[in-house]
């Protein structure tokens, strides 16, 4: 079981891929890192494929809730090379790719990491960010962006990991919405007043 952590204060199970659902500025990003930071406490890796970010702003929000120096965290970096920073290099913590547009670079790189930790470091526990599918959808159309994520999801759960994934909900139709929304086992929604509302699998 992945334990949410608060505000959430909810299990569960290996596998699961949630959405993180609401509009700008709601806190979808801040709520993630949360979850994630949970885990990193408690020893579980943390991947971070960020098409919003770069690899420096990834670990600077990490900084602010949580110890990871010599933790198993790392960042797919979409934004840096586009940016024009062509001598940006992989590492052991950062994989980059040319831009948010390529989805096959995305996957390798993800898959690259999670390999890394899962079979030649031993961590078997992993919690992944992507953010956002809003980023994607503005590149690609919602069949390629489908594609793209049933094959995530799929690793995701094929390593009994927790996905999470964040979408603007007010940048786009019930269509896309409704379309998305098949590919994932619950639904974070957060909200302009209020806390966070979850409809999360039966554990």
């Amino acid at each position: 079981m992945y334990d949410l952590g608060p505000p959430l204060e909810a299990e569960v199970e290996e596998g699961t891929n949630l959405l993180i659902s609401g509009p700008a500025l709601t806190g979808k990003k801040q709520l993630a890192f949360d979850i994630l930071a949970s885990g990193i406490q408690n020893g579980e890796g943390a991947i971070v494929v960020s098409n919003t970010d770069g690899a420096k702003r990834v670990f600077e929000a990490f900084d602010d809730r949580v110890d990871y120096t010599d933790r198993p965290v790392a960042v797919v970096d979409c934004v840096t090379r586009q940016q024009g920073v062509s001598e940006a290099r992989d590492d052991a913590n950062v994989r980059y790719t040319s831009s948010p547009v390529d989805m096959t670079g995305v996957g390798i790189k993800f898959s690259e990491l999670l390999e890394e930790f899962y079979e030649r470091r031993g961590v078997t526990r992993n919690r992944v960010f992507l953010d956002s599918l809003s980023t994607l959808l503005m590149y690609s159309d919602l069949q390629t962006v489908f594609r793209f994520l049933h094959v995530f999801t799929g690793r995701v759960q094929s390593v009994d990991g927790l996905g999470l994934y964040a979408i603007d909900s007010s940048a786009h139709d019930d269509k896309t919405m409704n379309t998305l929304k098949q590919l994932f086992d619950g639904v974070i929604e957060t909200h302009e007043d209020g806390e966070p509302t979850a409809n999360l699998p039966d554990v």
